[in-house]
């Protein structure tokens, strides 16, 4: 297809004759093909043209076909046409034969020719006929690809209007010992559970790691949910048919209040053109900074003590309120809460009672938090992350492998020093921290995961084809998840079970548990024991310590939720020698080097 040149750049595109041939060069009548390639173009010349000099004439193409002079003009000159790319003669694919009086010399020509030096590549954006789409589906990592996108410019505007009427900053103008920190705009596509585009989401970034230490910022800690409080009060709610709703503040960094004097360049492609030179001096908090998430947690804490919350003890991101004989519970997430509670009633009121103070989506029924996938089920609801493993699956191009039926091998013994080491561990590093995440409903992969973790300093190549094998395995089973059952009784019972000497390369031992709250599992752990056992003993035996801790914590929990356990929580664990331990008066020799974990569980028992 040919090229189409703008009105306003055709200046640019104007032939001209070298020197020696304006004198006597006229200029011939062009035609100008806009039609398909089969047709090339050509150029005629008047049947009165004038002879000229005989110098062979420079096209910006070759043509197929000379142009063809009329009957009364002189013979044609046969000279070669010298063709080239690069020529400014004419701006379309054409030939040019002019008459000559005489025939050229055979050995000299007026050619001019010149170096390549100071001759410089057009500009691209004057490439009109080349259309550089950037897709709506991919991320953008820069502001001039977004900047193409209306839908990426108007994520940008949403973003950038609510800093300005929250407040957020006020521009100044800097002093010369000013420590202004930069910003950027972080773009991201928020899907569904089925995978399906809900926003697009623009994001604007303080760079935090320019701050300084005690003039920026203090303190920077800030709690997030455990998956044991969120998996107990999922049980709960499922157990006594109580809704779960989802909740997601919107710009939830920019609630924060901060104590310290923070300044920030503006924002890029939002420079206000009345005070270029200015800075944003920060108001409140605003994501990148590094006391962001602790301002935006005391923020809500505060509202919620405020609104008659109580703040669990062994959970600070737990949130209970006891109103009118109902219980609500509630949970943070950063930005993210879920909320059930007894009384539909007071869910409903409390969430307009958050929506008038903090800007809000409402996303009806739990469906989708954290990366997992809650589905109804006609026991109870599922927790599944099908969707994560589909994407590990395409990452690592393991989506049609054959399936397994166990995610490690019984034999050989998994070593340290086994295979190759691998020249670059990224990848072996990155698909086991996925695996990580991914057993927060898999407990069937955490001993395997566990196992694979222990050789991130130095995988090799036979560490890495049981990474495949755990990826095999999980091809054969996408839709497992967590069952949490409907009519499940609230007794609290755990298993606990230890591999002793089980690592043949310091013989250690691996500990290993699971909690249910009825039929529902809450807690499980895969855990490499820190200490040598000198016995299965001594290993099972710090195997049901760390159970009975976990139960501990449980037991707190319950107690902030206001419930109270019908039955004393039970461990089952497959040594009689560590159950006669726990129970009984007994002190032997081999177990004194134990004591802490020997008193205990006595104290616990």
């Amino acid at each position: 297809m040919p090229a189409t040149i703008a009105p306003d750049l055709a200046a640019a595109f104007t032939p001209v004759a070298p020197a020696h041939q304006q004198l006597h060069l006229q200029q011939p009548h062009l035609s100008l093909c806009t039609s398909s390639t089969d047709s090339p173009p050509t150029t005629t010349a008047p049947a009165t043209a004038t002879p000229v000099l005989s110098t062979p004439v420079i096209a910006t193409s070759a043509s197929p076909t000379d142009a063809q002079p009329s009957a009364a003009a002189p013979p044609v000159n046969t000279t070669p046409v010298l063709a080239t790319s690069a020529s400014p003669l004419s701006p379309s694919t054409q030939q040019h034969s002019l008459p000559s009086a005489a025939p050229p010399s055979p050995i000299k020509h007026h050619m001019v020719t010149r170096a390549q030096n100071n001759i410089h590549k057009p500009v691209r954006k004057l490439n009109l006929h080349t259309s550089l789409h950037q897709s709506a589906d991919i991320e953008p990592t820069t502001v001039t690809q977004a900047l193409k996108e209306s839908c990426w410019r108007q994520a940008m505007a949403e973003e950038c209007n609510a800093l300005i009427n929250n407040g957020t900053w006020e521009l100044v103008q800097p002093n010369p010992s000013t420590n202004v920190i930069g910003c950027k705009w972080i773009f991201r596509i928020k899907r569904k559970s089925d995978g399906t585009i809900d926003r697009y989401k623009a994001r604007l970034v303080a760079k935090g790691f320019n701050q300084r230490p005690g003039v920026d910022y203090f303190e920077t800690f800030s709690p997030v949910i455990k998956p044991t409080t969120v998996w107990l009060v999922l049980s709960i709610a499922t157990s006594h048919g109580w809704p779960l709703r989802q909740l997601d503040i919107n710009n939830a960094f920019l609630q924060g209040q901060l104590t310290e004097d923070v300044y920030m360049a503006q924002p890029p492609g939002f420079i206000d053109s009345d005070y270029p030179t200015h800075v944003c001096k920060l108001r409140k908090a605003i994501y990148g900074l590094k006391q962001a998430p602790r301002a935006w947690y005391h923020e809500l804490r505060q509202f919620l003590i405020t609104s008659g919350f109580t703040n669990s003890y062994a959970d600070t991101s737990l949130f209970v309120l006891k109103t009118g004989g109902a219980l609500l519970y509630l949970l943070i997430y950063v930005d993210d809460i879920i909320l059930t509670g007894s009384s539909t009633t007071q869910v409903e009121q409390f969430v307009d009672t958050l929506a008038r103070r903090f800007s809000l989506k409402d996303l009806g029924s739990l469906s989708y938090f954290l990366g997992v996938e809650v589905l109804p089920h006609k026991h109870g609801i599922l927790l599944s992350q099908r969707r994560y493993i589909m994407d590990l699956l395409a990452r690592t191009k393991m989506t049609g492998a054959k399936p397994v039926q166990t995610p490690l091998p019984t034999s050989p013994p998994i070593s340290l020093y086994s295979g190759t080491p691998l020249e670059d561990p990224t990848t072996y590093r990155t698909v086991v921290g996925s695996l990580q995440y991914l057993s927060l409903t898999r407990p069937d992969i955490s001993f395997a995961v566990n196992k694979l973790s222990q050789f991130m300093h130095q995988p090799s190549t036979d560490h890495w084809e049981l990474v495949k094998r755990v990826l095999r395995y999980l091809c054969g089973s996408l839709d497992e998840g967590i069952l949490l059952y409907r009519d499940s009784p609230v007794s609290l019972h755990a298993y606990s079970d230890a591999d002793w000497a089980g690592n043949k390369d310091d013989y250690s031992s691996t500990s290993a548990y699971i909690v249910y709250l009825g039929r529902n599992p809450i807690s499980w752990s895969s855990k490499k024991q820190h200490t040598i056992a000198r016995s299965s003993t001594e290993a099972e035996y710090r195997t049901v310590a760390s159970t009975a801790a976990e139960l501990n914590l449980v037991c707190f929990l319950l107690t902030d939720l206001g419930l109270t356990l019908p039955t004393v929580p039970i461990i089952y664990c497959d040594n009689i020698g560590a159950t006669q331990l726990c129970s009984n008066p007994i002190f032997h020799s081999r177990m004194k080097h134990v004591a802490i974990d020997f008193h205990f569980i006595r104290d616990q028992v």
